[in-house]
């Protein structure tokens, strides 16, 4: 099965050098362990744009769509046989970014 796990942020390009480093190195084991998906850093909130189109209006908004002190500011996604071993993945991700994330699995 395969989760998402959003890292939650408050302040953008705060990560340090040696959180990167911890981020990398978690990277690498996930690949070693079959784990890796994809991951990949998010720019600021305010370099989104928000497009609705449900109506066929084709309503673009810059900024994010929800105003909120912390964000998504990156993510991975894993492959996990079970929910215990993607919360072990996650709390590991956890410490690796020194950030909150949050844990999701992926529908179908």
């Amino acid at each position: 099965m395969q989760y998402l796990v959003s890292v939650i942020d408050d302040e953008s390009g705060s990560a340090t050098s040696e959180e990167m480093a911890a981020v990398r190195a978690f990277n690498d084991r996930l690949r070693e362990e079959g784990h890796w998906v994809f991951a990949g850093g998010l720019a600021a909130p305010s370099s989104a744009t928000v497009i609705d189109d449900r109506d066929g209006r084709g309503i673009v908004t810059d900024g994010p769509f929800v105003e909120s002190k912390e964000y998504c500011a990156g993510l991975w996604i894993l492959e996990a046989p079970d929910l215990d071993v993607a919360m072990r993945l996650a709390a590991q991700g956890s410490r690796s970014c020194h950030r909150k994330v949050e844990l999701r699995p992926l529908l179908g």
